[in-house]
């Protein structure tokens, strides 16, 4: 499947920088599938066979809630995409219901980066991107932020 920046640059145009959602969207998932394993090591530990087959089921139900938050957050980050070329700025979400938002760069007013203790240890935050009479556009929890900021206010 080709990348949606792919399919609309125009002649002359070229991608600069492209980024995506930062894996910790996967975190929630991380922590089921340690739980799920935890439930299936301390089950030969039981005494008594409910409480293993009851470590067993609990095992499964976690293991398919991880499932589904692995499954989600890899659908959200393979449908994200975030590119800066040499003309505009351009964020894609969505599949079958695709949002999308483009500034031309000469547009850009300001490029605001938000970072948490946790976005500062592992390279994620939030950026707002001001344009002159675009509005406000907030991309949220975009994999090395800084760098994306400089490669829209570097010209």
């Amino acid at each position: 499947m080709a990348r949606y920046i792919d399919e609309i640059l125009q002649p002359g145009e070229r991608v600069l920088y492209s980024t995506n959602a930062h894996w910790i969207f996967y975190f929630p998932a991380i922590v089921a599938w340690i739980v799920a394993l935890a439930f299936l090591v301390l089950m030969p530990q039981a005494t008594a066979e409910g409480l293993r087959v009851l470590s067993l089921i609990a095992a499964g139900v976690v293991a398919l809630a991880a499932l589904y938050w692995t499954i989600k957050g890899w659908f959200h980050r393979f449908t994200t995409e975030t590119d800066v070329t040499n003309l505009r700025v351009v964020h894609k979400t969505g599949f079958i219901k695709r949002r999308t938002f483009e500034m031309a760069l000469d547009k850009v007013e300001s490029v605001d980066v938000d970072q948490s203790i946790l976005g500062r240890i592992l390279n994620y935050g939030d950026v707002t991107i001001r344009g002159v009479g675009e509005g406000i556009e907030k991309i949220t929890t975009v994999d090395s932020p800084l760098a994306f900021r400089s490669s829209i206010t570097t010209r």
